[in-house]
């Protein structure tokens, strides 16, 4: 049985994390130029702690904390590992884009998995279909994944508004449903037959594939990586829809008393939100594998993009730095196994990263919010005491 305080399909375990991550999430009360300069202060302190805390860790194991951090800082700014950075930062930036639209909205998309893994089947299969000029059929691919991205985005966000499933639930629930229908899609519609051991789609023309910003070196999602973030800086923040969209995400109350249609809002910042995941495997399809394959396309961005959103506090630069930090640690892990130090020490000082920074961030801003109101009482006061003792 339900309980009374609680709305339809919603799980008071999944509320009570929800209103956890609401809490991080929080913008603080102060102002936005003292805000962004206390956390970008809380997050340096909050990485240094980190890896304070990483290489006790290591001396407990039994290795040189000092030889492990020379070794990822050496071998990530050598020969070609800035490009290898920014390729694994592509995707991460990507999916965190796709996450923090939802958050502005206050909105847990955490089925940015399930929509780029759609996305990518069927930009494979569509993509080989066609016969355009290069530059053109890249950009139909794109859209193509887009497309179906928020497609499948928008089936969360119609259960949403219609029948109150809220979307933690819906989209959990969706990542796994599509990982069914992807592969009867796979297995009865759009498997190239022709090849024996490699299980893929039809390979994509030379038309249909990513030019690379250095020879060989695949990056070209990285500048559609960065284009998506600035665009998600433009929308959200600079314009009527993104002012809208926060609005209704802070208070949906009072969006709603002064117009902003709650449900309208919620169904675009899914497709938003939707239409971004899809491009998370397109570093993949169109720059590595060209096509799809159940054991070739990445899969785990989709959570790892909550990861770096949420490091990067949902802001635009944030973002950028969280992903490239993170693609960074990523491009040393096979050298650190070289150096008989556990490559799994990359997703240790990762995971204690966001945890501190988390951490750390939410002190601070719950510092400037009592600071903030402390302020504002005492300046009540004193208007107070001014007005009482003016001459009538």
């Amino acid at each position: 049985m339900a309980n009374e305080g609680n709305k339809p399909g919603e799980i008071p375990a999944v509320n009570a994390g929800i209103n956890l991550l609401k809490k991080i999430t929080t913008r603080s009360q102060a102002g936005g130029l003292t805000t962004g300069l206390f956390t970008l202060a809380s997050s340096v302190v909050a990485v240094i702690i980190a890896l304070a805390i990483c290489a006790v860790l290591l001396l407990v194991t039994g290795k040189d904390p000092w030889a492990a951090y020379k070794t990822i800082l050496t071998t990530g700014l050598e020969g070609d590992k800035p490009l290898e950075m920014m390729r694994r930062a592509t995707p991460l930036m990507i999916s965190a884009t796709a996450v923090a639209v939802g958050f502005k909205m206050n909105l847990f998309n955490i089925g940015v998995e399930g929509q780029y893994l759609v996305a990518a089947l069927m930009a494979s299969a569509i993509g080989t279909e066609v016969s355009l000029p290069a530059p053109i059929h890249v950009l139909f691919i794109l859209v193509i994944a887009m497309f179906f991205g928020a497609a499948w985005a928008s089936i969360a966000a119609i259960l949403k508004v219609t029948r109150g499933v809220h979307e933690v639930i819906s989209t959990i629930m969706l990542n796994f449903i599509a990982l069914s229908v992807i592969q009867w899609l796979f297995e009865n519609w759009f498997r190239d037959n022709s090849l024996n051991l490699n299980i893929k789609t039809k390979a994509l023309p030379p038309s249909g594939r990513m030019p690379d910003i250095v020879k060989d070196q695949r990056g070209g999602m990285f500048i559609v990586a960065l284009f998506v973030v600035f665009v998600y800086w433009v929308i959200v923040f600079k314009s009527r829809f993104g002012f809208r969209l926060r609005a209704s995400g802070l208070n949906a109350g009072a969006a709603q008393t002064s117009g902003i249609g709650a449900n309208r809002m919620i169904v675009m910042a899914m497709l938003l939100s939707g239409a971004i995941a899809g491009l998370v495997a397109m570093q993949s399809v169109l720059g590595e594998i060209y096509s799809y394959g159940p054991n070739a396309t990445p899969l785990g961005f989709g959570f790892a993009g909550i990861t770096v959103a949420l490091l990067g506090r949902h802001h635009p630069l944030g973002i950028v730095a969280a992903a490239l930090l993170f693609g960074f640690l990523d491009s040393t892990s096979a050298q650190l196994q070289l150096s008989e130090v556990p490559s799994s020490i990359v997703k240790l000082i990762q995971s204690v990263i966001v945890l501190t920074v988390v951490i750390v961030n939410e002190a601070t801003i719950r510092w400037l919010n009592n600071r903030t109101s402390e302020r504002t009482a005492a300046r009540l006061v004193e208007g107070v005491s001014v007005t009482e003792g003016a001459p009538a």
